[in-house]
């Protein structure tokens, strides 16, 4: 089919009649073309009942991009974040997660990527960089901040990145004290209309230790005050501290307790204070997201418990195993208050849920949860990782897509450094929706991280000194037609 280019103004005027995630007119995009950008295949296999998705290769770890073409993507890409440029050109921001970097992607009008960089190393990222939102003025009342989350341990902190900033810093940290330290899976700044002239963030602590994984929330009264507020972890009201005495359909009343003098706690202490403020603890929470389309909606907010093995520190089964997803509404009068449920149960093996291997990263959009796995590798593993779709009204859950470990095909040796990779080895990162930003309806961004895809020409490639070793490849992949 030939693509047709309007002319700039009827470009800058088309407008179709479909609304978007905030209600506000969809504004299609003539100049983004949909097609493989990269050298690479997607590493992805259609499910029943999706097949007509359409998945592009948009970039890879063996890409050379025009205007940079010294820059190797990192590996294990995870947390991202994309922005419209006033020239019509993209931003996208993206963790290299065991790099312990951040990625700076420049995609021109007709997105396809031309430059790529590092604007945080490995000497200034720190920590392992998992989960991260973008903040921008319009969805969040502040921002443009790109906030990442360190996720090496109790004593790790979350950066707030400058997305256009000099990549001549990429080897400085750029830590956020008030957020605290712990093991942070994604730092999440609440819509602006959830709590208005507030600011609101949410925090899954991803810790399998003695006190587990807790919910974590930093609330200012002034909205854009990242350094001012207090932090606050999530309780059951009845002091209850066990995440499998919860059952899934279940509302239970819960609120989020404050920890005094957080900024001056190390984070052994913040999560010794578990205890003392009866905090639950979870099964390790990783990726969390709220519902689009209204101030309520963006009130209602759905996080994974990837689980751990009934082993250690969990040998009395009081967490999960195999994963859960949550639902908590809050209050909207407060957000310190609210009421929490399970949606799905892994651990039920005879559920919907059933097939869990480890939820992790998560999207939620007005209409569906989407849920996407990290095997563990302690479940018997049946498949490799799934995507799934939870439909929030009929409560169904399907699978939308399954990772490709390229096995049986001609360049298997190539993607299983080793041998033949054993099922659940790869794993996804972010799931973020750009409909919006790209103007192309039901349009997603997936990173792929392909653990046995290794190499020596990926070996320390983000330019810090920490991670010189670390030689993973990566994928990121354009999806349409996944339905918001």
């Amino acid at each position: 089919m030939k693509r047709i280019i309007l002319p700039a103004l009827l470009a800058l005027t088309m407008v179709s009649c479909n609304k978007d995630e905030t209600g506000s007119d969809f504004v299609a995009n003539s100049d983004v073309v949909l097609k493989n950008q990269s050298v690479t295949p997607v590493l992805l296999t259609k499910k029943t009942g999706f097949e007509n998705l359409e998945l592009f290769s948009l970039l890879s770890s063996d890409d050379v991009l025009a205007d940079s073409p010294k820059y190797v993507f990192g590996g294990s890409a995870d947390g991202s974040g994309l922005l419209k440029n006033p020239d019509g050109t993209f931003t996208f921001l993206v963790n290299n997660e065991d790099n312990f970097s951040v990625s700076r992607i420049t995609l021109d009008k007709t997105f396809k990527p031309t430059k790529g960089e590092y604007l945080l190393n490995s000497n200034g990222g720190t920590w392992r960089l998992c989960g991260a939102t973008m903040a921008t003025p319009e969805e969040h009342g502040f921002g443009p901040y790109f906030l990442t989350c360190g996720e090496s341990g109790e004593e790790s902190r979350t950066h707030r990145l400058d997305p256009y900033a000099n990549v001549a810093g990429a080897n400085i940290s750029k830590e956020l004290p008030a957020f605290g330290r712990l093991s942070a899976e994604n730092a999440l700044p609440l819509n602006k209309n959830a709590f208005a002239g507030k600011t609101v963030v949410v925090i899954g602590d991803d810790d399998s230790g003695t006190y587990g994984g807790q919910l974590f929330m930093y609330v200012s009264d002034k909205l854009g005050d990242l350094e001012n507020g207090s932090l606050y972890m999530l309780k059951r009201n009845n002091d209850n501290q066990r995440e499998k005495d919860m059952v899934a359909g279940q509302d239970y009343a819960v609120s989020f307790v404050k920890i005094n003098n957080h900024t001056t706690l190390t984070g052994a202490q913040i999560n010794a204070s578990v205890n003392t403020l009866k905090a639950v603890k979870f099964g390790r929470i990783e990726d969390l997201d709220y519902r689009k389309g209204s101030a309520t909606s963006n009130r209602e907010l759905y996080f994974n418990v990837t689980g751990q093995n009934n082993t250690g520190t969990n040998a009395d089964a009081s967490r999960a195993k195999y994963g859960r997803v949550y639902q908590l509404n809050l209050d909207a009068a407060d957000p310190l208050k609210g009421t929490l449920k399970v949606i799905l149960d892994g651990d039920d093996r005879t559920g919907i849920a059933g097939k869990f291997q480890n939820p992790d990263n998560i999207c939620v959009t007005t209409n569906y949860v989407y849920v996407q796995e990290d095997p563990n590798g302690y479940g018997d593993e049946t498949h490799d990782g799934y995507i799934y779709q939870y439909d929030i009204a009929k409560k169904t859950l399907k699978v939308v897509v399954e990772l490709d470990q390229r096995r049986t095909a001609t360049d298997a040796a190539k993607y299983n450094v080793g041998g033949t990779s054993k099922i659940g080895a790869w794993e996804y990162g972010a799931l973020i929706d750009v409909s919006d930003k790209i103007g192309v309806q039901d349009a997603f961004l997936l990173c792929v991280q392909p653990h046995t895809w290794t190499g020596a020409k990926y070996k320390g490639v983000d330019g810090g000194t920490v991670r010189i070793n670390e030689q993973q490849a990566s994928q990121i992949v354009l999806i349409k037609g996944l339905p918001r």
